[in-house]
């Protein structure tokens, strides 16, 4: 009978068990095919779909990863989803139209900008109930997102030319900084000290003193500036522009573009890897997402998804 190396057992199990447990995926929220595409970011190729209602736009997912939050807009509802069984398994009933979906750092609070309701929602991950609710002084609110310390939520409402600040400790609007029209996506630096906002309108891009809640900075972008991404070392911030199909680089250290990259037609929302390594771009009208590495500053692929992609989300990146 032949005795097996118990040790090599061990180490191989281990070594399956940490590859499955490390393995890292890209979701992407598809509106008019209503899915969510899978994207394996170790080749960057799409490797399956969940379906996701009939409209689905802002997602987050969990701390633990385990499940992914998801807003269906034209159910009015937050859908509750499970990555692994690639399943709906519930939704909460929210207001007419939500859209952005953020979380806290601590995990505890998931949020939902609903645009007809001129709201923020406080969902609580523990309970899966809405807590309570932040009445907004902008009109049709389309992200909240919270600061990395988790004490302000900042909300961008389309239809303004302001920044709602919320106090989540307080649960109460603690003012507004006015930027340009129509303010779309938003990014903080890893320290909480800066927020980047930028205005569709006003091919612009606001840098604000969180602190002082004041702008410090007005940032000429690219034609319909709107989604925002900041580099996990805080050095560099990431802003689409919609018309254009370009992305530009900004040093925060400057508060100035060093860098324009060509992605897809209608770049949107945008994901980082944890590392800061690549930046996801969804392009909604050329059905696709584009790779960027972020060290070079160049395009390194297209990605196909499906029809009009909102954002690109990846559950541990930034």
């Amino acid at each position: 009978m032949k005795v097996l190396n118990t040790r090599c057992v061990v180490v191989a199990v281990l070594t399956a068990f940490s590859g499955t447990a490390t393995a890292q995926f890209a979701y992407v929220p598809n509106e008019k095919t209503g899915t969510l595409s899978i994207i394996d970011l170790a080749k960057d190729e799409v490797i399956g779909s969940i379906p996701a209602g009939k409209k689905p736009r802002g997602l987050v997912a969990s701390l633990d990863r385990k499940t992914i939050y998801v807003s269906d807009q034209p159910n009015n509802a937050l859908l509750i989803v499970d990555p692994a069984a690639r399943k709906v398994t519930s939704k909460l009933d929210l207001g007419e139209s939500p859209e952005g979906v953020g979380r806290s750092a601590d995990g505890k609070w998931i949020v939902t900008a609903i645009e007809e309701d001129n709201a923020v929602f406080f969902i609580d991950s523990a309970t899966g109930k809405i807590e309570f609710k932040v009445k907004t002084e902008g009109e049709n609110p389309e992200h909240a997102v919270f600061s990395p310390d988790g004490k302000w939520v900042y909300v961008s409402a389309e239809e303004s030319q302001v920044v709602d600040v919320i106090d989540v400790a307080a649960r109460k609007l603690a003012g507004t900084i006015r930027v340009g029209k129509r303010p779309r996506g938003i990014g903080f630096t890893p320290d909480s000290a800066r927020a980047y906002v930028a205005c569709e309108l006003a091919n612009t891009v606001y840098a604000i003193d969180v602190a002082a809640k004041k702008v410090i900075a007005s940032i000429p972008a690219g034609v319909k500036s709107n989604g925002v991404k900041v580099h996990p070392s805080g050095k560099e911030v990431y802003i689409t522009n919609g018309t254009d199909g370009t992305v530009n680089v900004i040093d925060t250290a400057s508060n100035k573009i060093t860098h324009t990259i060509k992605v897809g037609q209608r770049p949107w929302n945008m994901a980082l890897t944890q590392d800061g390594g690549k930046l996801y771009v969804a392009n909604g009208r050329s059905n696709n997402v584009s790779v960027i590495d972020t060290a070079s500053k160049k395009k390194v692929k297209d990605i196909a998804v499906g029809e009009m992609p909102w954002g690109v989300l990846i559950p541990d990146g930034h």
